[in-house]
């Protein structure tokens, strides 16, 4: 049966930014969560102390919890040599995160797509990268996930993967045993695209999810598809919320992802607007996963 982690999502700036949160704190109110790991991320401010690694890890583990998955945003598509290999160095310090931490998958992204960048050299530069990566994450008994992407809050430009077609090339050129596809459904309708067309073409290489919803705050699903796939800014007619009461058709989902025998982690990307609606969207998740896994639930 699949796993629930979560993701701190209503606390990033806390977190990264201003420190108005220690990761203390969120392992604290997390602990109340029926759930059986915590996704990281590598830009909490306090991960930049190398030596702290060992003590989240053992902090998490004390609440009966794991880290099982890292997420990371390297930029493996800019036209210079010497900046990938920067890139490159960073994702191989996040896999030692990862490592450090007793996870088991660390996110990689394709990088920025950056206006003069061609398909076919955009999905060469960021496969090459991740290929050069994928031994260093072997040897730590690490999988690296490509996420559907939108866009990395630092970046200038969108996610270069961020169309469905784009994506499944990407994907589809890397084939080894320890990369594949962490899938958002979410992040599909940013793209204006159907976030079930997309699992269906890339079910098999699925190995965690990220569970979130979006809402409409205002017009139809053809209005956001006119709008240009979110290319600047996240689309302002979205919205994150609490799981199941938005536009993601969960029973699809599980559906699909049983048939093609799915067991991995399912992170929770939830919680905007308190632990009151990160609590909810697990139940509803747990319910969710008892009805589709009824064999291995309890």
């Amino acid at each position: 049966m699949p796993k629930l982690a979560a993701f701190p999502k209503a606390y990033m700036q806390a977190l990264c930014k201003d420190g108005s949160m220690k990761l203390e704190e969120w392992i604290r109110l997390a602990s109340t969560l029926d759930i059986a790991g915590l996704e990281w991320y590598a830009g909490f401010l306090e991960m930049e102390d190398r030596s702290r690694w060992p003590e989240f890890k053992a902090r998490v583990e004390d609440t009966g919890k794991v880290i099982p998955m890292m997420c990371c945003s390297p930029d493996f598509t800019h036209p210079e040599a010497a900046f990938r290999e920067k890139e490159i160095a960073k994702q191989k310090h996040w896999i030692d995160m990862t490592h450090a931490l007793g996870g088991s998958y660390c996110r990689v992204l394709s990088g920025q797509k950056r206006p003069e960048l061609s398909l076919d050299e955009g999905v060469k530069l960021a496969a090459d990268a991740i290929m050069r990566c994928i031994p260093y994450a072997e040897e730590r008994g690490i999988t690296l996930i490509l996420e559907n992407h939108y866009k990395d809050d630092f970046w200038t430009y969108p996610e270069f993967a961020q169309k469905m077609d784009v994506f499944c090339q990407l994907v589809d050129s890397i084939q080894h045993p320890h990369f594949g596809v962490n899938y958002d459904p979410s992040n599909t309708f940013l793209a204006g695209e159907d976030p079930l067309e997309l699992l269906h073409r890339v079910s098999d290489r699925v190995v965690t999810m990220h569970a979130s919803d979006r809402f409409l705050k205002y017009g139809t699903i053809e209005d956001l598809k006119k709008e240009e796939g979110g290319a600047v800014g996240y689309a302002k007619r979205l919205s994150h919320g609490e799981i199941g009461k938005g536009l993601n058709d969960y029973d699809a989902i599980f559906t699909e992802l049983k048939r093609v025998g799915f067991d991995g982690w399912v992170s929770i990307e939830d919680g905007v607007d308190g632990m009151d609606q990160l609590e909810r969207s697990v139940a509803f998740l747990k319910k969710k996963l008892a009805t589709y896994w009824p064999e291995q639930a309890g």
